[in-house]
């Protein structure tokens, strides 16, 4: 009896498992915009809509917006150069740039849809305005990559791959720590190749990209000595971002 139970479990699970592969297969899509192969869920208004819920509590989270409506316009301007100069207006999507009140967390972010926030701890040691559009393009680079969308639809199949083997037998954790692993994985070529489409929105928008290097030599200061080693982070280590950053500097200079 028990062995009947057990297989009509290890049956159910097999199915659950078959449905979600199917499902993610179903969801493989190209991005026009990049030309990468991702598994998306939704579509662009789903995104904007989620960015736009998401905003007001991501924002308050941080202090809230920073009052200096100065240093706002220059985010605004430099977001808005680089989104217009480059296949980022082609997108349905609604960018809009706001700068945190957060005068600790060095960070900048963005939402599914267009929504990008920059602290202004971080947006305070930066020293030019090249600086700021490698900060901004990079986040444009993850709206339009669709990273966020790609994370949802990436972790629904994954959990539905630990409910399959939680059902069929006792591997519910292990499917769970394969899924996680990935995620982590896919994260930092996220950054790699928001950090590729940044450098071609600063060239497009006549901004000199090497001053993206001099990001990642403020946010590899702010991490200190003590920084998290690159396997255990979703971020690439600061000096890989670098050497790939100048490579499409080269890559994109002379087109």
């Amino acid at each position: 009896m028990r062995s009947k139970n057990l297989k009509f479990r290890l049956l159910i699970g097999v199915a659950i498992a078959l449905f979600f592969v199917f499902k993610r297969c179903s969801q493989r899509e190209e991005n026009p915009y990049t030309g990468r192969m991702q598994t998306i869920s939704m579509g662009a208004d789903e995104e904007i809509a989620i960015g736009l819920q998401s905003a007001p509590q991501m924002a308050q989270q941080h202090g809230g917006l920073h009052p200096n409506t100065q240093y706002q316009a220059l985010v605004d301007n430099v977001g808005n150069k680089l989104v217009n100069n480059s296949i980022a207006r082609q997108t349905p999507y609604k960018y809009e740039f706001h700068l945190l009140a957060d005068p600790n967390t060095i960070n900048a972010f963005a939402l599914p849809g267009g929504q990008i926030f920059i602290t202004h701890a971080l947006f305070s040691k930066l020293e030019n305005e090249d600086q700021l559009a490698g900060v901004l393009g990079h986040e444009i680079g993850h709206v339009l990559g669709r990273h966020s969308a790609e994370r949802i639809a990436e972790s629904e199949y994954w959990q539905g791959l630990a409910t399959a083997g939680s059902v069929g037998a006792d591997m519910g954790g292990l499917v769970s720590g394969i899924g996680q692993n990935t995620l982590l994985t896919n994260g930092r070529d996220d950054e790699l190749e928001s950090d590729e489409l940044g450098v071609k929105f600063m060239l497009k928008a006549g901004y000199n990209p090497r001053e993206m290097i001099g990001v990642m030599e403020i946010l590899k200061a702010a991490a200190g000595p003590n920084r998290v080693p690159e396997m255990q982070s979703t971020h690439p280590d600061p000096d890989n971002r670098i050497e790939k950053i100048e490579e499409a500097i080269e890559k994109y200079k002379i087109q």
